[in-house]
């Protein structure tokens, strides 16, 4: 008898046209035979290889299916030219003509000889077959494996909850696997500003890959009811649009820590197979232990990247809600930190003692934390730890040309803009860089790509109106910042910056009323002294610029940190208060 061996060591050959399922069998020569599905005459003993067919076509029997005797591996072999069908064997004397019982030679053979020849040729077939298919299924997996992915993104999680109070879970856990994932040796995590531009768009995975330019989208879909998180994965390939792997998670809202750990060290384990022990450790890090320490810092996070004088300040407060939670929260002083720094930005009176002292805490946690470095201004550091952490590459950037070191500065921008080319803040600093180093063209050019970018955002268009004073065309840069009022949130930066430029285009009367509307606005709300200074500057008023100056070196304002790089402040460094100033502003120089 024939011993069917174990159908998941040789199950099938794969084709682009058909799948032939071959079952391995074991002869009592002990030969390893393969069989295929079949059906036999039972009259006639005839084998049939067609589903499609349920009666001989000589003597028209139903046909039954697989061979009639596992005794009989000629039935069960591949069927080859001029094989013999089983059954009764013909007992007249041989005959002289080459017919398929002669040899290759032209003699004669007796009908049992001959089937024993051809059993052997099946016997040789069957076994060129298995080490056959055992190569192609070595190069097939061979093949896949060798198919790493190395580029994706994480696309934001879609909030199917219908209520948009919990819109931060989805932002926040997507945004959590990019940093896990990014934590993955010679894999390449497109940055969140790059993804977050589809949110709520319409989804084309070939589409959005080739915009990417990545071999794989994550995406996944989450419904909150109470206490209850359903989460949806799927891992696509962009090219074929299959999907690679999928998940559901089903989980209650207190285990989101474990749930996130767990998640990361799925998806980490489809990407790449080889962690070591302490990669695996950092893709799969949690930063507290507390759930409800981690909800409140993803509302932090998610109030922080809206933007807005009212967002920033509930994000203080979620952060140090996260703080009172959990203490030991590295990750929620990095955001506090962060979160103080934009306050001059927007305008709110800045609190320089508490960002510093957030980020010290959070070294003090966490001294391998990447946003803890680039809080604290350690952008090199904050680079070692994360070669593709973009934000930190923008800070060295920054910290580059406020040193005057304007081609590096421009290098580490433009390395930025490389692994997050899709953001319009890493794409502003760069015009930035350029606007410092008084290369205007370049400057208009980046500025101009950023407002493209997205056309709803005020800022590049005072960052292009900027870089048009360079090139003294005042007129044009007053009509560039007018638009810049038009649609932006009542800010008073583009006022400012519109009243430098009239001034300049010796329109006084205008400019004066501007200022007067920035006074009286001033009186219900904090605004930057550098607003005031600049259209002075322009004015041609030095006695006016030099007290708003002092005012704002006072206050610590961020806008006085560019005072020596500053291209509209060329015309007060031959004033020696200008020089004064500097001193004031780094009284360790």
């Amino acid at each position: 008898m024939y011993q069917l061996l174990n159908a998941c060591q040789i199950s099938a050959t794969f084709s682009t046209t058909a799948l032939v399922c071959l079952i391995p069998v074991r002869s009592p020569s002990g030969v390893i035979l393969l069989l295929r599905d079949m059906k036999r005459c039972p009259e006639c003993r005839r084998d049939y290889y067609d589903d499609t067919l349920h009666y001989c076509l000589d003597d028209g029997a139903a046909l039954l299916e697989g061979p009639a005797s596992a005794d009989d591996p000629a039935t069960a072999l591949l069927s080859a030219p001029g094989a013999v069908p089983t059954g009764s064997l013909p007992s007249e004397a041989p005959t002289r003509t080459l017919d398929p019982y002669s040899d290759p030679g032209g003699s004669v053979q007796s009908p049992h000889e001959a089937l024993e020849r051809n059993r052997a040729i099946a016997v040789g077939i069957g076994v060129v077959l298995v080490a056959a298919l055992a190569v192609g299924t070595y190069l097939y997996y061979n093949q896949g494996s060798s198919k790493q992915i190395e580029s994706i993104a994480v696309m934001p999680f879609v909030n199917e909850s219908g209520n948009a109070d919990v819109e931060y879970l989805s932002d926040g856990m997507t945004e959590t696997l990019i940093n896990s994932l990014s934590q993955i040796p010679n894999l390449s995590v497109k940055a969140r500003s790059s993804v977050f531009r589809y949110k709520g768009k319409e989804f084309d995975p070939k589409k959005i890959a080739a915009e990417l330019n990545v071999q794989a989208i994550l995406t996944g879909r989450i419904v909150q009811r109470g206490e209850q998180m359903t989460l949806n994965l799927e891992l696509i390939d962009a090219q074929t649009e299959n999907i690679l792997w999928g998940n559901k998670y089903e989980r209650k809202s207190s285990d989101l820590v474990s749930l996130q750990r767990e998640i990361a060290r799925d998806v980490s384990g489809k990407l790449e197979s080889k962690l070591s022990g302490a990669e695996e450790a950092k893709v799969t890090k949690i930063h507290t232990a507390d759930p409800e320490a981690l909800q409140l810092y993803l509302q932090g996070q998610f109030y922080r990247y809206k933007g807005g004088r009212n967002n920033v300040l509930r994000a203080t407060d979620y952060f140090n809600k996260a703080i009172e939670k959990d203490p030991n929260y590295a990750l929620a002083y990095a955001g506090l930190a962060l979160n103080y720094s934009s306050y001059d930005f927007y305008n709110l009176v800045p609190d320089w003692k508490k960002a510093s002292a957030a980020a010290k805490r959070a070294l003090e946690l966490d001294d391998s934390l990447a946003e803890a470095h680039l809080a604290a201004g350690n952008f090199r550091r904050a680079i070692e730890l994360r070669p593709d952490y973009a934000d930190a590459h923008v800070g060295l950037c920054i910290d580059l040309t406020m040193t005057k070191h304007f081609d590096e500065g421009i290098s580490e921008c433009s390395k930025a803009r490389e692994l997050d080319p899709s953001s319009v803040i890493v794409t502003m600093r760069l015009g930035a860089a350029y606007f410092f180093a008084r290369r205007p063209d370049e400057a208009i050019e980046i500025f101009t790509r950023a407002h493209e970018m997205d056309p709803t955002l005020w800022v590049p268009l005072g960052y292009l109106g900027g870089a048009q004073t360079l090139k003294g065309q005042y007129t044009e840069a007053a009509a560039t910042f007018r638009k810049a009022i038009q649609i932006s949130d009542g800010s008073p930066n583009p006022r400012s910056h519109l009243a430098y430029a009239l001034a300049k285009a010796g329109q006084r009367d205008e400019a004066l009323k501007l200022i007067d509307e920035l006074k009286r606005l001033a009186e219900r709300e904090h605004i930057n002294s550098f607003h005031f200074a600049v259209p002075y500057i322009g004015l041609g008023d030095k006695d006016e610029a030099f007290f708003w100056l002092g005012k704002g070196v006072d206050e610590g304002s961020i806008g006085f940190t560019m005072l020596d790089v500053h291209p509209w402040f060329d015309d007060l460094r031959s004033d020696p208060r200008f020089e004064a100033l500097l001193k004031r502003l780094n009284p360790s120089d």
